[in-house]
This record gives C-alpha cells, structure tokens and sequence, in this order.
C-alpha cells in the first residue's frame, strides 16, 4: 500500500494546498497554466511544500510527457537520455514541450548542469527544477538566466489542519476508523511546515493504535515519534537539512545552534563517521587559514570517533564543534581552488614552462627540460623570484593583463602574517 502522503498528493491545481501566491486566482503560475504554455523555471522552498505534486499537476493539466529525475541519482549519462527521449516524443507533446523535472536540482554538479543548457535553450524540454537551497548559490548563472524562479513557503498552520482534515475524512483507509485528534500542537511542531512528514506521523501514529478508534493528542504523538526513527529520517530529507543546519551554525559562530543540531542528529542516531566526516570538510572550507588548527582539531575527532564509538563519541564531536563554530573564519583556501578550477577549465592544458619540467633523462636535458630552474633553498630566505605559472597566466609585457591570481588573502590574524611575508617576498603581488 502506498503511503499516505502519497496517497493523499492533489491531483488538480483546485485541490492544492497552500502557496496561494503562485496558484491562488489570478496569481502567475495559474495563469500560466491556464494559458497552457509555460517556460522554464524553479521551485525554491522548504521539503514537503508542494514542489513535486505542482510539477505533476502541471504536466497533468497540459496533458505533455513528463520526464523525472533526482539529481541524488541520476549523472550527466541519464540527462542526456532523458533529452534524448523527449526529443524524439516532442511530435506527441500536442503542442507543449516536454517537461523535465529535476528534483534536489541543487545537488547537480556543474558538468550536469551544463548538459541541460542546450535543450532549454532549444527548447527541447521545458525545465522544472525543485530545490531547497538558494538558486542563486547553487544554479549556475547561464541555467538560472533561463528560468524563472518561484519561491515557496513553509504551510501555515490553517493549511496543515485542512491537509489532516482532509486526509482523515476522504482517505479510504483512514475513513475505516474512528479517528479523533484532541491536540494538534504536537503534530504541528514536529512537521515544521512540510505537509509530508505531517502526513507521515498522522499514519505513524494510526498505524500504531488498536482496534477502530483512535484518540490523537500531544503525548500520544510525543511517545510515538520518540520510539520511531521517523523522528530523525537519517535516510531522507530531515537528513539533509539537520546537517546543513549544523554546518551553517559552525559558519556562522554560533557553538549553541551547533550543538543543538548535532544533539539532533545523535538523538536520531546519525552515523558518527558522517558527522565527523562533515568537521573535516567545515574545517578545511570554513575556518581554513583564519585557525589552521582546526583541521588538526575535527582530524583528531573523527579519530577519536572511529575508536572509541558511541556514546561517548559524542564528547570529542562536540568538543571539535565547539572549537570549530568558535574559530575565525576564513574560506580563502576553498575560494582560490574554486577559482583555478574554473581556469583550468577556461584554459585548458596549458604548457608547463621549461624550467619547471621534470628532466629524468639526459635527451630532456639536453632538450632544455629544467634549465634555468633556480633551486629555492640555495638563496637566501630559501626563495628566489622566478615563474611557477604558464606563459599564458603571467602579466602581459604591455601592462594590459595583471596576470592570473587565485588566491587571496582574507582579513584575520594568521592570514594577515601569511599575506605580509608573501607581499615581502613577491613585492607586487597579494596586495
């Protein structure tokens, strides 16, 4: 049997709850399914909004295909498939495009992102895409130049009641039974807004009583989601967005909003090497240079971790959380290796200069692999001016060009003394 939240998914714009912004009378997205043609755009919002069922309703209403995919999934291999189909169906699209929609599209990487430009620009397929992230972080600008995005948000507390009144009175297995709710501040609390999970505990705790009549209140809820995993969906949304609620309390210096997360995830019985795992990454990304030490701080912890077990794991995780969410902050390393990632695919294989090639035989010797290669420890200070980039990063000889630079220092105490003994050695450099 399907669950309930399935189950209950509107079919029609009529009974769709909620975002009366974008489907109420008059609002664009009714509009612009009335008309019956639609262009590209997102949905940004929170899980359990509605993002998924309004793309099914759409395609249900222009009666088109419907392509999906799951950018948690699916690779560049299964979107050009996918274009690849819709292409070949568009002579029986009765006049609309195909729709493409990508789920979670924000966890698609750039490569995959890329291979979808084309057909919307073409027009190949009309793209539908559902994230829960900030389009304008995570969408590359030429994708999200192409779509209109459409923000969604939490349900209010009158749309989740009529989402379980509805559901009680018109389910056809829930209408087989008595169903009496006293309280509704439990259920409430723990849905924070997503239609789904509220309708996922509603059948938890039906599921779970006996005999055809049964009484919802607080402490029934309370006592039933404290013994159930669906409290902490380890594999699933709330997953996600508990540990992006740590990871950006650690960035943003908040060591009490950290600890509450990570309390979160240890009462939901999150695997530790996951959240240890995601330390080093905030460590390397987030505090970086500005306290080298935490590196060393969330290593030391995932060690400590991997031996001792649960539960007290727990201490050196909030021990390295802490001291992580603590630190100054810095993502100067994260952004200069963004940045020459970006040129090397800009520029390609560019040549490695002749003095910096590995010389192994005599013929590259002679060839003049590693002449003129100034040996860094034989000068004093144990450096040496001379050029570690390729021809074509360098500055231009006619000032034109300042040349490639990816690096670049931000205002802390340890960067600051990193940036002055470079600005002592290179003088017109890291300014």
């Amino acid at each position: 049997m399907e669950p309930l939240a399935e189950r209950m998914r509107p079919r029609t714009l009529d009974d769709y709850i909620g975002q009366q912004h974008l489907v109420g009378e008059g609002a664009i997205l009714r509009q612009m399914i009335e008309s019956g043609r639609i262009s590209s755009f997102i949905l940004w919002g929170p899980p359990g909004v509605g993002k998924t069922t309004l793309a099914h309703i759409i395609a249900a209403r222009l009666e088109c295909p419907f392509y999906t995919l799951s950018a948690v999934t699916s690779g560049v291999k299964d979107v050009r498939d996918v274009i690849d189909k819709a292409q070949k169906n568009r002579l029986f699209a009765g006049g609309n495009n195909p729709i493409l929609f990508i789920d979670e599209i924000h966890r698609f990487s750039k490569s995959q992102q890329d291979s979808l430009l084309g057909a919307v620009e073409r027009g190949i397929v009309t793209l539908i895409g559902a994230t829960t992230e900030n389009p304008s972080f995570e969408i590359i600008r030429p994708l999200l130049s192409r779509c209109q995005v459409y923000v969604l948000g939490s349900l209010e507390k009158d749309d989740l009641l009529q989402l379980l009144h509805r559901a009680i009175t018109t389910d056809t297995h829930l209408k087989r039974r008595h169903i009496e709710v006293r309280e509704y501040e439990a259920m409430l609390r723990y849905s924070g807004g997503d239609a789904r999970k509220l309708l996922n505990i509603l059948e938890l705790v039906v599921e779970a009583e006996a005999g055809d009549t049964v009484v919802i209140d607080n402490e029934t809820v309370n006592a039933r989601l404290q013994q159930n995993p669906l409290a902490y969906d380890k594999d699933g949304e709330m997953h996600y967005d508990i540990i992006s609620a740590f990871i950006k309390s650690i960035r943003g210096s908040d060591p009490d909003g950290a600890l509450y997360w990570l309390a979160r995830m240890i009462e939901g019985g999150e695997q530790p090497e996951f959240i240890a795992r995601r330390l080093v990454i905030s460590a390397s990304e987030d505090i970086g240079l500005a306290n080298p030490n935490a590196l060393l701080i969330a290593n030391a912890a995932f060690d400590a971790v991997m031996k001792i077990g649960w539960p007290e794991g727990r201490i050196p995780l909030a021990e390295a959380t802490v001291y992580l969410a603590s630190s100054p902050k810095s993502n100067s390393a994260y952004m200069g290796i963004g940045a020459a990632l970006e040129e090397v695919q800009r520029s390609g294989n560019l040549p490695v200069p002749l003095h910096l090639r590995n010389a192994p035989t005599k013929l590259m010797k002679d060839l003049g692999y590693s002449e003129g290669y100034k040996y860094a420890h034989d000068y004093e200070g144990h450096f040496v001016r001379q050029q570690f980039l390729p021809d074509a990063l360098m500055p231009s000889a006619d000032g034109t060009s300042a040349g490639a630079a990816f690096w670049h220092p931000q205002p802390n105490p340890a960067e600051d003394r990193l940036a002055e003994r470079l600005r002592a050695l290179w003088k017109d450099r890291y300014k």
